[in-house]
């Protein structure tokens, strides 16, 4: 059995790792011997997983990777990674359901949030037995993660790298994909720790310490509180959840930089000094409306604009206070920073603050020309985690061809939401600038008694700014492609 597992093809193994992941919830049963009740609720699902696993790794083994005129290597991973998400996304949504926690349109929307790391939320979290909680907060602590880096340490050959780029990694920490993925983890599960025990030390539960860890570094915001950090009304543990949430925007490769002392090299990176000083420069812009309009202290404006910064541009949604309730200057920043989102090769989704830098670079250097003499030649450039990098027409086009499509998607999306809710534009824009860029803070719009239309929008923007949307694109587009070669084979 154990050589067909490792001999067999991507699907049976992520069908398997996802049936163990829905399993592992149960290890908070013996803190909490009264919710022993809810246990079919994960094991018949991870059952059933497994099995469907077990019976595609034997029905269906590894192939050698062979190219054809219409694959590229982009486009052989992004089918299983797409295959991937749905089917956490369903099998995700069935413990809800078999405990009657949820019905299923709402509890599939709890998974899709979890898995994307989005934090949007239509549970009553103050009735939720622990399991479930643990269970949204271990979705997104996985999700942010990502499932590839997990399948990449068995799968052998070519493939592995198609994977890793389609679910939106870049950088390389080590000469192999299989430490790399093993440098990533051990990163990702060192900071829960690090994060749990700061955590207990100002005075957090162990659960809710572990669960609030889990979402932060996943940059996701599920909460165990109803009122998320701002229950605990405590300065040392906001303090920790910025820190928290500013690892998990961080680009993995620049978080290995850190933990290697190598500091020089790390503040070269543009990205980096970028997002340090869209922190600094928003945080003020945030206090002065609190100040002069909600009459805030500066230290207590201080705070909330920092906190209310980086949980958005993080794209976290944790929330020390109703951020709905802001001066519209301070929503429309909130906004803007929702679609910036964090850095590319995180947990964070939105634009990426590496494509918001190279448009300010790209518009920058496009003035500059028109008023340059046109003899002069100007070779812009910006610092990678892989050294000084050309800012040239691949770039450029890559860079305005995915803010093109985001601005066309987050419009659409926007649009269908003022039918579906019959709401604001404003109300609308706010909802699903959230729901895409994974953020997850909500003006109310969202809740249980949300039509389900407008969660069904929801969820695909939370899919499309998880993957970045043109994996979705291509996944499906490879999956018709495949269908029609099929077709074509069986016909002959």
């Amino acid at each position: 059995m154990k050589n067909y597992i490792l001999n067999s093809s991507t699907y049976g193994k992520l069908i398997l790792l996802i049936g163990l992941l829905i399993a592992f919830p149960v290890i908070v049963l013996p803190f909490y011997p009264e919710e022993i009740e809810y246990l079919p609720a994960f094991l018949l699902p991870a059952l059933i997983t497994f099995i469907l696993g077990i019976v595609v790794c034997i029905l269906s083994p590894q192939k050698e990777e062979k190219s054809t005129e219409w694959q590229s290597n982009l486009q052989r991973g992004s089918l299983p990674v797409l295959f991937a998400w749905c089917f956490s996304f369903f099998i995700g949504a069935l413990p809800f359901v078999f405990a009657g926690e949820l019905s299923f349109i709402l509890a599939l929307f709890e998974s899709v949030s979890g898995w994307t790391t989005t934090g949007l939320t239509v549970a009553d979290v103050a009735a939720m037995p622990h399991i479930f909680l643990f269970h949204r907060s271990f979705m997104q602590y996985c999700g942010g993660l990502g499932f590839i880096i997990v399948i990449i340490m068995l799968i052998h050959g070519k493939q592995s790298m198609s994977l890793y780029s389609a679910e939106g990694h870049a950088d390389r920490l080590m000469p192999s994909l299989k430490k790399t993925a093993r440098a990533f983890s051990s990163l990702y599960l060192g900071f829960l720790v690090m994060g749990t025990l700061a955590y207990r030390i100002f005075g957090m539960g162990l659960f809710d310490a572990v669960c609030h860890t889990m979402a932060a570094l996943s940059t996701a915001g599920f909460s165990t509180k109803a009122n998320s950090i701002g229950e605990y009304g405590s300065m040392p543990i906001e303090i920790v959840t910025v820190i928290l949430m500013l690892i998990g925007a961080t680009n993995f490769a620049v978080l290995f930089l850190m933990v290697k002392r190598k500091f020089k090299q790390m503040f070269r990176i543009s990205e980096l000094r970028f997002m340090l000083g869209l922190v600094l420069v928003f945080t003020i812009f945030c206090m002065i409306p609190l100040m002069r309009e909600m009459h805030m202290g500066f230290g207590e404006s201080f705070m909330d604009s920092l906190f209310g910064v980086v949980t958005t541009f993080s794209t976290t949604g944790y929330s020390t206070m109703n951020y709905s309730v802001w001066p519209s200057f301070g929503i429309g920043l909130i906004m803007l920073l929702m679609i910036i989102g964090g850095s590319t090769g995180s947990t964070a989704g939105g634009i990426k603050l590496a494509r918001a830098y190279l448009l300010i670079r790209i518009t920058r250097e496009n003035i500059v020309k028109r008023i340059s003499p046109d003899r002069q030649i100007t070779s812009p450039s910006y610092h990678k985690v892989q050294g000084k990098t050309l800012i040239d027409d691949a770039i450029i086009k890559d860079t305005l061809g995915f803010i093109a499509c985001y601005a066309g998607v987050f419009m659409m999306g926007t649009l269908l939401i003022t039918l579906t809710a019959d709401c604001s534009l404003e109300a609308a824009m706010y909802e699903f600038a959230s729901a895409f860029g994974t953020v997850g803070i909500s003006n109310g719009l969202t809740n249980a008694g949300t039509d389900n239309g407008t969660l069904i929008i929801e969820m695909i923007g939370m899919l499309l700014g998880r993957l970045e949307i043109f994996i979705v694109f291509i996944g499906v587009y490879s999956g018709f492609k495949s269908l029609k070669h099929l077709f074509k084979r069986k016909g002959r």
